[in-house]
């Protein structure tokens, strides 16, 4: 990080249910090489030394993940385990209001990341929080190794964007913290600002001025979410090491 004094808070979502997966376990407490998929994000951040991590569940799961998570694998630095809400930025938002709780304000940095993503490591993390410190906002993300069509509601393909300009995104996205909280609030407050909401960089690209900075990830940073993810993920687990960086 660019400025040692700014806490470095996370929030780390872990309340879908991920009906693609087909399995009545949810994806983020699927095992992986013995341990839930939701663990191996969490690790990475304390082995980053993030100050402060919140955790979002489901109702139904706090309760598991506050005994069979965070107290079995000792996570000292999850903070908190609150309440996610019917959408995915209800759950951020319930995040944010959280860290806010805890003294997060103006210039300290928050990262928001997908518990379903078991591949976070300390260097997506070092780059992710030098790039929310210099530029306000950013996302994890890969230069598409595949041509992208854009199609109409018929599905006919109607634009092909030049491949060098498209990314695909992933989690953590970070942000200074006064920018992210202002922009929630602003939307939370605005119905039709809510539509179609599906990663945090659009918050920040719907409800203010500020550019994103798409930052390198890696094309490991996968999601879970259908059962072949999970057999991929099983065999990059094998030949991997952690890979847990440390907070400079």
């Amino acid at each position: 990080m660019e400025q040692k004094h700014r806490r470095c808070g996370a929030i780390v979502l872990a309340a879908g249910k991920g009906s693609r997966m087909k399995s009545s376990v949810p994806k983020q407490f699927l095992p992986l090489r013995g341990k839930p998929v939701l663990y191996y994000s969490l690790a990475a951040l304390e082995a980053y030394r993030a100050d402060d991590i919140v955790l979002v569940s489901s109702r139904e799961e706090a309760e598991y993940c506050r005994r069979e998570i965070v107290e079995k694998y000792a996570f000292s630095r999850v903070r908190s385990v609150v309440l996610g809400g019917r959408e995915r930025y209800h759950s951020v938002y319930a995040g944010l209001k959280e860290l806010e709780r805890l003294g997060y304000a103006g210039a300290d940095l928050v990262l928001i990341h997908d518990g379903a993503r078991p591949f976070l490591d300390g260097e997506i993390l070092g780059r992710v929080c030098r790039d929310a410190a210099q530029y306000g906002a950013c996302a994890a993300g890969m230069p598409s190794k595949d041509t992208v069509k854009l199609a109409d509601a018929a599905g006919f393909a109607v634009q092909t964007p030049d491949r060098s300009l498209v990314w695909t995104v992933q989690t953590p996205q970070a942000f200074v913290f006064s920018l992210i909280r202002d922009a929630y609030e602003r939307m939370m407050a605005s119905e039709s600002s809510q539509e179609n909401v599906t990663d945090d960089a659009m918050v920040i690209e719907r409800m203010t001025d500020c550019r994103v900075r798409l930052t390198e990830g890696s094309y490991r940073n996968m999601k879970i979410t259908t059962p072949e993810d999970l057999i991929l993920a099983e065999a990059l687990m094998g030949g991997a090491d952690d890979g847990y960086g440390k907070r400079d």
